[in-house]
């Protein structure tokens, strides 16, 4: 059983972070890994310390805030007793890649922990990579392969978390998958989108190993249903017995504002892919560069802050990251009660690194520097006024900008080859239709992740490929052992 006192006797402690003078001038993970030797940043007596604040609780309200249904306290006190592979067992019983979601996840488990009544939550995340990373390092991370093989094919269009949770549960089901990436190398935006500080791909890279040893089959540089693809819609469903869609919501939100066609101005994503080839040594003067310009970023979430680290290791002379939303509270407020996730301040290691937060404005215009090309972001301040934002006259000002980064979420799926190919039904919200079995509206075409839920973590979309894989496997051979943590019913209900 737990330490009974250990959250009385112990402070809630993370990892130190590398110093910002030295981490911007290299694109590496902004805290140390002890595995990799050198420094100890985060010692394991520490760790356990930390484990030990869990409570376990009896009605333990973490469960409720993942959506993977992680089993947190109990491999909070595998790692207590130094047990770590028994806690491997546990975490890897609901969770495929823990080293994504340690490391990426915004923790609604921490969010809703017990302890966090008092905001001082067990350090769930940090407990979960650094049982990962040891599990790597000991080498019991092994390949699962199937025992026998159920002679059904399945396709998986799309290698984000939801695409390759999808396909190593239906691997290791036996069905013989094969996943189709778009772009050059596996990942979504795990690869491309996120940037090398916030996960090296060495972390995505050995799982994918792993993933091949099971018998997935990868193939990168294929937009299945586009025209002229290698792979057309009619071929699909020639080829396989079931088609899983896990494209993701790919679609940026656009901001119309007069000057948008200006040069310059760029989505988020047009931007951040370069910044990590940057970071990958593949590029050394990439197409859209930072380096001595000054930065303003639409938007004030994670892609934002992605945005801003890339920038600041790409030597920009200054960086402005503007929302239209009020600065958060440092604390829960009335409306925003335990456990519901915190909309509270939160400082990410890029906005550490520098960079000015402008809250409550709202862009006006960009400004021509009579070449068409953009000099300036006109914005003004706002506030709400019956439910809307209404602009606070007399303040008007330009923010200097010779590169802007629309960072202000996404849409939805792309509708263009794939989708309208199969003839799948499409939501207003521009998301792939899917019944309670993560069926879409074409028999034998299912669909996990960003594509049907809308724009969401990455914990959702490993938790929403598990749960598709058991639908999937169920349709295929009339029943499934495999777990299903969510239903888009529940989801709706969440």
């Amino acid at each position: 059983m737990a330490d009974s006192t250990g959250f009385l006797k112990y402070e809630r402690a993370t990892p130190p972070r590398r110093p910002v003078d030295v981490r911007i001038r290299d694109w590496k993970e902004v805290y140390l890994e002890r595995q990799n030797g050198g420094e100890e940043a985060f010692s394991t007596a520490a760790l356990r310390t930390q484990a030990a604040r869990c409570m376990d609780c009896g009605i333990p309200f973490c469960h409720h805030g993942c959506p993977l249904g992680n089993l947190i306290p109990e491999w909070n006190d595998l790692v207590r007793r130094d047990d770590w592979r028994e806690a491997i067992e546990r975490l890897h019983a609901t969770n495929n890649f823990p080293e994504f979601t340690g490391r990426l996840c915004p923790a609604p488990c921490e969010g809703s922990c017990v302890l966090n009544l008092t905001e001082a939550p067990v350090t769930i995340k940090q407990v979960e990579v650094e049982i990962i990373d040891r599990a790597f390092a000991e080498g019991w991370v092994t390949p699962q392969p199937p025992a026998e093989l159920s002679g059904k094919k399945v396709a998986v269009v799309g290698s984000g978390p939801a695409g390759l949770a999808a396909a190593q549960q239906l691997t290791r089901a036996g069905h013989e998958v094969t996943v189709y990436e778009r772009a050059d190398a596996i990942g979504g935006l795990m690869r491309y989108g996120i940037p090398e500080f916030k996960m090296e791909k060495r972390h995505l890279d050995r799982r994918l190993d792993q993933m091949r040893a099971e018998g997935t089959r990868f193939v990168t540089g294929v937009e299945v249903g586009a025209p002229g693809s290698d792979l057309s819609v009619e071929q699909l469903r020639e080829d396989f017995d079931a088609v899983v869609l896990a494209g993701g919501a790919t679609i940026g939100r656009d901001l119309p504002a007069p000057g948008r066609e200006l040069a310059g101005i760029h989505l988020a994503m047009e931007f951040l892919p370069y910044g990590n080839r940057q970071g990958l040594g593949q590029l050394d003067d990439p197409p859209i560069n930072a380096a001595g310009k000054h930065v303003v970023i639409i938007g004030g979430g994670d892609t934002g802050a992605d945005c801003l680290g890339t920038s600041h290791r790409q030597g920009a002379a200054s960086v402005a990251q503007l929302e239209i939303m009020p600065e958060p509270p440092t604390s829960r407020g009335a409306k925003n009660p335990w456990p519901t996730y915190p909309m509270i301040m939160r400082v990410s290691s890029a906005h550490e690194e520098g960079g000015d937060r402008v809250y409550a404005v709202n862009t006006e215009r960009f400004v021509d520097d009579g070449q068409g090309h953009v000099k300036a972001v006109l914005v003004h301040d706002v506030e709400m006024v019956d439910g809307k934002f209404t602009k606070v006259e007399g303040t008007e000002r330009e923010l200097p900008a010779d590169l802007v980064f629309l960072a202000m979420g996404f849409t939805g799926a792309q509708k263009e080859g794939l989708v309208e190919g199969l003839g799948v039904e499409v939501d207003g919200r521009g998301n792939v239709v899917r019944d309670a079995e993560f069926m879409s509206t074409v028999p034998g075409v299912f669909v996990a992740g960003d594509m049907g839920r809308g724009q969401s973590l990455i914990v959702w979309a490993i938790a929403e490929g598990r749960a598709a894989a058991g639908a999937v496997d169920t349709w295929l051979t009339g029943s499934s052992l495999l777990p299903r943590p969510i239903t888009p019913t529940a989801v709706a209900l969440r």
